[in-house]
């Protein structure tokens, strides 16, 4: 079965960096779009990110373009999110996911997730 384990989270002050992984297994990872979500406390999924299974398009959120950056290693089947210059507003949980946003909106795989806490 498709299983997701995210990790890497953590408490960093504002403009720290963080660098998320997700280790994937039961799937043909390298075949398959994956993405990048999270859930601020008290409010919805959010799309953050997404690696198109073509192995060339990235996409980012206008809200951490720029700051947030994508990337996969097949070999290893897994996804990373580097994140830099970190903002408040970035606390959320942080899920990777099989598929497009779209996919994950309508009850996708995703991981458990792992907590991004920015504060002073």
């Amino acid at each position: 079965q498709v299983q997701l384990v995210e990790s890497g989270g953590g408490l960093v002050q504002p403009g720290g960096s963080l660098r998320l992984s997700c280790a994937a297994s039961g799937f043909t990872f390298s075949g398959f779009t994956m993405t990048w979500v999270r859930q601020a406390p008290g409010k919805g999924l959010e799309w953050v990110s997404t690696f198109h299974s073509d192995g060339l398009r990235t996409t980012y959120a206008d809200s951490v373009k720029g700051r947030f950056t994508i990337s996969r290693d097949n070999a290893k089947n897994t996804l990373y999110l580097q994140m830099m210059n970190l903002k408040p507003e970035d606390t959320a949980v942080y899920y990777c996911a099989k598929g497009s946003f779209a996919v994950v909106r309508t009850g996708g795989s995703r991981g458990q997730g792992t907590q991004v806490t920015v504060s002073s």
